[in-house]
């Protein structure tokens, strides 16, 4: 941006109608320096990062534990996420609602997320606040207390949620093609959340036992971000979370692996509807993928963006959808690889068409000199806007402590992106994406969808009718 911060020189007045009718040129991708950060140890062996980033008068502490639903056996899914939501419940020492009092007190918000590869408890709050902020997060991951009835409150909603899941199309479509593309009884064959068989016997008993032997300093890190002096958030660290000496096990690796080889087709029954969830995909790559940012890239010139080929395609030319997307999902293992949309009954085989006319266009011919600049400038200019709250900071700080990023990693990431060529988005395509092992998912009116289906010649048509 000029100095005039757009206004023409010579002062103000319109613009001519041929300045009016050009798009601007792009400018310069300002500068950023993602902020320097800390590494300590407690005394017991737990991680400390800390980020001193000014002006923000907020802090976020996060504690981030190697412990997810990975470590979950099939029958008892959905314990890793019912256990983090419940640590909200109270404490050995604090009662839910002493415990949400002393929170609202000091202005802070809390918040737990459990996913395969990890569980975060996060805490915000202003800056002179963390002192007594801290012992309180530190007091929930420490020794939750897990009552039967506060328990029984969050396993309720995960019920609730399971079940909404089982009606919801989206959801349907989503869970059916991990079913389909893993193997039966692989890690991320089944829901995140679990299911209501697998959800239905679990007692305040099981979320103990789960911490006891996952939750610990070895297996844990403590992000600070914010308005923090690093020796001070040190010592408040060792003051809160020192004396935690429990034991925990490191996480198992998932079990992935393909269900089956070559291309399939499964379409679930859902009678009267006048729209299909549509699902492409197969088996995908794991978060340390040596080609990860030749495959970002990629990606977002597939389906990652609204202007990516399948956007293009789908919405814009053809007017199947309203939305279309690409996606990977790197985890410690190999996640899924997925396109999804949603479009009416009657372009239900011509947008699957034209979905795998694109996924197989890019794998043969690789993106263009033009889209690779474009996805490359995207991804950088974007970057630090997000990173503008203590919160987005600490998250990315947390991805680096589970998944072992190295330090520089964020601080050398605009150049990496920036680096990616068009030959090496090309092998990542033809690396990655396997045209030939795609699986097909539609929920859907199989009386309306599954002849045109078969006359893709995509592979034989599975009508799923029921529950199985």
């Amino acid at each position: 941006m000029s100095s005039t911060d757009g206004v023409p020189e010579g002062g103000g007045g319109a613009a001519p109608t041929s300045a009016r009718s050009e798009s601007p040129l792009p400018g310069a991708i300002r500068p950023y320096d993602f902020p320097a950060m800390e590494r300590e140890r407690l005394g017991n062996g737990m991680e400390v990062r800390v980020v001193h980033k000014l002006p923000f008068p907020i802090v976020t502490a996060m504690v981030v534990i190697r412990a997810g639903e990975t470590a979950v056996p099939e029958d008892r899914g959905g314990l890793a996420v019912l256990t983090g939501d419940a640590l909200e419940g109270g404490t050995a020492h604090r009662g839910s609602r002493e415990l949400a009092r002393e929170l609202e007190t000091i202005g802070a918000s809390f918040g737990v997320s459990a996913g395969w590869d990890s569980t975060t408890a996060a805490l915000s709050c202003m800056a002179d606040h963390l002192s007594d902020a801290l012992p309180l997060l530190a007091e929930m991951v420490c020794a939750p207390a897990f009552a039967t009835a506060e328990f029984e409150r969050y396993r309720a909603q995960r019920l609730a949620a399971a079940a909404h899941r089982r009606m919801d199309p989206a959801s349907l479509a989503a869970d059916a093609l991990a079913r389909f593309v893993f193997a039966e009884g692989d890690t991320y064959a089944r829901p995140l959340a679990g299911t209501g068989s697998s959800l239905e016997d679990l007692g305040p008993g099981d979320a103990h036992g789960f911490v006891a032997a996952r939750y610990g300093p070895s297996q844990a890190a403590l992000i600070v971000a914010g308005d923090v002096e690093p020796s001070e958030a040190l010592a408040l660290a060792e003051r809160s979370l020192g004396e935690w000496k429990r034991e925990a096990e490191p996480m198992p690796d998932p079990r992935v692996s393909a269900r089956r080889a070559g291309r399939s087709v499964h379409l679930v029954h859902r009678p009267g509807s006048v729209q299909s969830e549509i699902r492409v995909g197969h088996r995908g790559v794991a978060r340390s993928v040596e080609d990860y940012f030749p495959l970002t890239v990629l990606n977002l010139i597939l389906g990652g963006s609204f202007s990516s080929r399948l956007n293009l395609n789908l919405r814009e030319r053809n007017g199947f959808t309203y939305g279309v997307r690409s996606s990977f999902a790197p985890r410690r293992g190999p996640g899924p690889f997925a396109v999804s949309t949603s479009v009416e009954n009657a372009v239900t085989a011509a947008a699957t068409e034209e979905i795998l006319r694109e996924i197989e266009g890019i794998v043969e011919e690789g993106p263009t000199a033009d889209e690779v600049e474009a996805a490359t400038g995207y991804l950088a200019g974007v970057f630090p806007l997000r990173l503008e709250t203590t919160g987005q900071i600490a998250s990315r700080v947390a991805e680096m402590a589970v998944y072992d990023l190295p330090g520089d990693y964020y601080r050398t990431y605009r150049d990496r992106v920036r680096q990616v060529t068009r030959g090496q988005a090309a092998e990542s395509a033809r690396r990655h994406i396997r045209p030939d092992a795609l699986c097909t998912v539609v929920v859907g009116d199989a009386d309306e969808v599954a002849a045109p289906l078969e006359a893709l010649g995509i592979g034989p048509v599975v009508v799923h009718r029921d529950d199985g």
